[in-house]
């Protein structure tokens, strides 16, 4: 078992599996890309168990509170760790937090899109420390996020070569 793997396992966390997408919604993306020593993560979103997006869907500052918009950017982080597992074989390859950039799917007037992405950008401290896990962040609001998600993430990390 890797490093981040037991201390996923440590933290009671699970990845869940591949995106399952709504029916009729296609994704003609990858969800991760690496380029050289770089793996650019396209945006994920919540996900349940069964790799469904996972709810509550809506707008944090009237439909979710900041602890629950908070959540699902945690649920987010997890997301992204499984889409980085399947394409890089162990998370232990990633060397570094490049960036995080985390979209909130706010109401008219909401300001705290920073509380919320930090559920996102505390899990990956928790795994990765202080070093490896610093991250730049921007953490913005949207009018409207797809299928009505609260919380949309995209994120680069560095990598080390396969072994």
């Amino acid at each position: 078992m890797s490093r981040i793997e037991a201390r996923l396992a440590e933290l009671g966390l699970t990845l869940p599996p591949a995106v399952k997408p709504p029916s009729g919604v296609a994704l003609p993306f990858r969800f991760v890309r690496v380029i050289g020593t770089r793996a650019l993560i396209s945006g994920h979103s919540p996900q349940a168990a069964d790799g469904t997006i996972a709810g509550p869907f809506g707008k944090v500052g009237r439909d979710l509170t900041v602890e629950q918009g908070y959540e699902a950017a945690r649920s987010t982080a997890l997301s992204i760790l499984g889409s980085l597992e399947r394409e890089l074989g162990d998370l232990d390859r990633i060397t570094n937090w490049v960036r995080v950039f985390g979209m909130v799917n706010s109401a008219p007037g909401f300001d705290k899109q920073p509380a919320v992405i930090n559920g996102c950008s505390d899990l990956i401290l928790q795994l990765w420390g202080e070093d490896a896990g610093a991250h730049a962040r921007s953490a913005v609001g949207m009018a409207e996020l797809p299928f009505g998600i609260p919380v949309e993430i995209e994120a680069e990390v560095e990598i080390a070569p396969a072994v």
